[in-house]
């Protein structure tokens, strides 16, 4: 009997095995057949209906002929009187997925089990009897569930409450349960703590809709008589949400209340009103700090779970609030010793967040003994509060570079020490002054680098801000051992970044061209074209043609090159293929990468997918639709939808301007915030003296909450300085009032119209963002004689960060050289802009700026268009 048990106790520390891992549904459902057999085995029938059980919760399908006979068999088991088994048959009853039709066999035996005396299998029969029942049979046990709602029996009481809720999230029964009011009420004096929390929140989804009757709810359980800590913490997230709803209004009640429960003798309360309060909006860090003290507290608790629960809001609160959490540092630094990790990361990383100048050299050292201890998930989340630091403390940046560096050569996977590249490359972008010693760094890194997709986005960095450093040669040998040493992908790489030292640097030209020519001889036919073809433009002596071929690379959006080649194979044509109409790629429609630190610290990350741009799937969408397929091809999108009407309005308008090459249309996105209302032939009409409407595509029907799209087509005026323009804007639909419960319309309508906000339309809808990586050689390409200036004093504009944020919103071009980030202590700047005009016209302008009280400033415009350079400097 001992070495029985002493081999049970090793297998229970071994884990033990998955008895149900193997299961195969055909075989499981054969084992059904036993629900018939003469008398039950009822220890059997168990086992079998928890095999299926765990099947469906694994995500198994099953098809409607197999789910209605396996509920046909389970229903075969009503017969016995086995506690433990009917409550697996309520069970696997309310998971199987069952048609209305069969599920009225069992309505009858879960009802009888319901209202019957054995309490072991009334809850379950309730939750049963409510998952599978309809509106039809609802009214027939309708009595029964009032009578369960105030059941002397709390397990019974509250799965009734449990499945109430869930049947008012349906708009027919909602109706029902809010006729059950009184009996909900006397729930809410019940003395079970869980009974108590249900109830609460069943009356609050009965009134959520309801301002003033929420009012009133928590106006009455907030001065007393919720005895349930459960039911306390529901009470403050709705405090929460109502305040967060009126952001404008006071809730001064409602304030302290959160603050009263600061003082709870139940820690989940008291953390519950923490939390709270430090995420309510627009309040201050003295208004916080009662929270910010619980916390602290919580800090020093022997309970894992409250001290990562307090960390991690702490590390959250410290992200706005800073100085209100630097009280907590001696407790934190304590943590990072903590055994469990998780807490021992946030702690560390909230350190980061509120550490000053001088403790950064400290930090530094914790966090270097630190780091060993810890897996590469936790690692990831210091090393992007690290960032955060080294974008705070731009003086500083030595003493961290050195520690990324550190981590660079420590062994950790591939997710960590991209993340620190990444790092490293943020900081350089954003701190010039970092620039050099970053570079160094991960040049050192690629020397022992055993990830080609980092050494090859490491090598592109080094070709594009190694050759503006005060010692480009110096990363040459870094950059032409890669040639040397790796693979083909690698050696492509380094390759076009040698050559682009050698555009940038002529004095470099002559030893680029040198190891250009032995790469000639390289065994991969990508390394050999790409070092011929750079070896002839670099010996060509062409400005023009190493800016083009080298420095300035193809910007077309793959998507639109695509459909242009397909068009112009599918329509042959005796003119050349014109790439000046092929769409510039833009920024992608959204960003992947993510700054945020205070998430879950075991998030995984998936691996990147190439997303479409917002223009590349907006040029698909008009595409597709036939009054927009003979425009041509899509020059620009807007870069984000225009609001022309608050969302809390009855509609909800914002509008996307798409322009092409004779034509603008306007997308508008309406939605239809009234319950009462269907719209139909939905159209925004639009107004300008400088723009011609060819004809308007409407939103065919607009039912509650859903968005609708419709469109109207302009003419673009025929000279460019007409195309600055204000839109009166007018919303025109029929309106059809209709059930808010069943959605059912009136078949007859009225028109109506409601007036939006105006649309202002800019120069920067005919100008695409354009990358320069070299603007000064651009800029002298184009010659002085195909410039035009102008001199402007920005009389309403503050500051230099001012100017610049306007000038690139109201050109629509690109920053060049990060000349849009202007630093602090300037009061001159330059910036660099480029673009390219919708006939396929580069152009570049160069803006000097100089602050004394207001903004002066200089501008200057190059092209080869001497019309569009007067326009350009014009336009102000």
């Amino acid at each position: 009997m001992m070495l029985g048990l002493r081999k049970d106790k090793k297998d229970e520390d071994a884990g033990g095995v998955n008895p149900y891992l193997s299961l195969e549904k055909t075989s499981v459902l054969q084992e059904t057949r036993i629900f018939n057999e003469t008398p039950l085995n009822t220890r059997k029938c168990i086992h079998v209906l928890a095999k299926i059980i765990y099947m469906i919760n694994q995500g198994e399908q099953m098809g409607p002929t197999e789910a209605r006979e396996a509920f046909f068999a389970t229903t075969r088991l009503f017969q016995s009187k086995d506690v433990t088994l009917r409550r697996m048959v309520h069970l696997v009853i309310k998971e199987l997925p069952t048609a209305p039709d069969d599920a009225i066999i069992a309505t009858s035996s879960l009802t009888k089990d319901m209202t019957g005396k054995e309490d072991g299998y009334r809850a379950t029969a309730i939750r049963s009897l409510c998952k599978i029942t309809d509106l039809t049979m609802l009214t027939a046990i309708e009595r029964y569930l009032k009578q369960a709602l105030v059941d002397r029996n709390p397990a019974v009481s509250s799965a009734a409450l449990v499945s109430t809720l869930h049947l008012g999230k349906d708009n027919s029964p909602a109706e029902m349960v809010k006729r059950w009011t009184n009996e909900i009420n006397e729930a809410l004096n019940s003395d079970n703590v869980m009974v108590q929390y249900h109830a609460l929140g069943l009356m609050y989804s009965v009134k959520k809709h309801d301002r003033l009757a929420v009012s009133k709810l928590l106006a009455k359980y907030t001065k007393g008589g919720v005895r349930s800590p459960y039911a306390t913490c529901l009470l403050i997230r709705i405090a929460c949400k109502v305040i967060e709803e009126n952001e404008q209004e006071n809730h001064p009640t409602l304030i302290d209340f959160l603050e009263s429960c600061l003082r709870h003798k139940s820690e989940i309360v008291i953390y519950e009103a923490a939390r709270a309060l430090c995420n309510l909006p627009n309040l201050s860090g003295k208004d916080i700090a009662p929270a910010i003290s619980v916390l602290q507290l919580f800090l020093s608790s022997p309970k894992p779970t409250l001290r990562f629960a307090a960390v991690k809001t702490l590390n959250k609160v410290a992200s706005n609030h800073p100085s209100s959490v630097t009280m907590c540092n001696l407790d934190l630094e304590h943590l990072i010793s903590d055994t469990n990790r998780s807490i021992a990361t946030l702690a560390i990383t909230t350190l980061l967040k509120t550490g000053n100048e001088s403790s950064i050299d400290r930090l530094m050292k914790q966090i270097q003994s630190f780091m060993s201890e810890i897996p590469d998930e936790f690692k990831i989340v210091v090393v992007r509060a690290i960032q955060g630091l080294c974008l705070k403390f731009p003086n500083k940046h030595d003493v961290m570079m050195n520690l990324l560096s550190t981590m660079l050569r420590d062994e950790g996977g591939y997710q960590y020490k991209e993340a620190i590249v990444n790092t490293i490359i943020a900081v350089i972008e954003a701190n010039p002054a970092s620039q050099d010693t970053g570079l160094y760094h991960l040049c050192e890194f690629i020397e022992d680098c055993e990830h080609g997709v980092l050494a090859t986005k490491i090598l592109h960095l080094l070709g594009r801000e190694g050759p503006k450093t005060p010692s480009p040669a110096k990363f040459i040998r870094y950059i032409y051992n890669r040639v040397i040493l790796e693979n083909s992908t690698v050696r492509a790489a380094a390759v076009t970044s040698l050559a682009k030292f050698g555009a940038v640097c002529p004095n470099l030209r002559p030893s680029v061209l040198v190891l250009l020519r032995r790469c000639l001889h390289d065994t991969h036919d990508e390394v050999r074209d790409r070092a011929t073809f750079y070896l002839s433009v670099l010996e060509s002596g062409d400005t023009s043609l190493v800016n083009q071929y080298i420095l300035d690379t193809l910007q077309s959006s793959i998507v639109g090159l695509q459909s242009l080649l397909v068009h112009y194979i599918d329509n042959p044509s005796s003119e050349p293929f014109n790439l000046n109409q092929v769409p510039i790629t833009t920024a992608p429609a959204e960003v992947t990468p993510s700054s945020k630190t205070d998430d879950m610290i075991t998030e995984t990350r998936k691996p990147a997918v190439p997303t479409k741009t917002r223009q590349e799937e907006s040029a698909e969408r008009l595409a597709q639709i036939p009054e927009f397929a003979r425009l041509g091809p899509l020059f620009k999108s807007s870069a984000k939808p225009v609001e022309l009407s608050e969302s809390e309005t009855e509609y909800y308008v914002r509008c996307d301007v798409h322009t092409f090459p004779q034509h603008l249309v306007l997308q508008f996105e309406v939605t239809n915030t009234l319950d009462d209302q269907q719209l139909e032939n939905v159209t925004v009409e639009v107004g300008s003296d400088n723009y011609t409407v060819l004809g308007y595509l409407p939103c065919p029907q607009l039912v509650y909450n859903t968005p609708g799209t419709c469109y109207t087509l302009l003419q673009l005026p025929d000279h460019p300085s007409l195309v600055p323009s204000t839109f009166a804007c007018n919303l025109k639909f029929l309106v059809k009032d209709c059930d808010p419960n069943t959605g059912e319309a009136d078949p007859v309508g009225y028109e109506d119209e409601y007036v939006l906000e105006d649309l202002d339309i800019g120069l920067n809808i005919l100008i695409q963002r354009v990358f320069k990586t070299n603007f000064a050689a651009s800029w002298d390409e184009q010659g002085d004689e195909n410039q035009a200036d102008e001199t402007y004093s920005l009389s309403t504009v503050k500051s230099l960060n001012g100017a610049v944020d306007q000038l690139v919103n109201f050109f629509g071009m690109q920053p060049c050289e990060r000349s849009d980030r202007v630093p602090d202590d300037k009061t001159s700047h330059t910036l660099l802009l480029a673009g390219q005009y919708k006939d396929g016209v580069e152009c570049l302008i160069k803006t000097r700026l100089v602050f004394d009280g207001v903004v002066n400033m200089k501008i200057s415009a190059r092209s080869l268009d001497p019309a569009l350079n007067e326009l350009l400097v014009s336009s102000i």
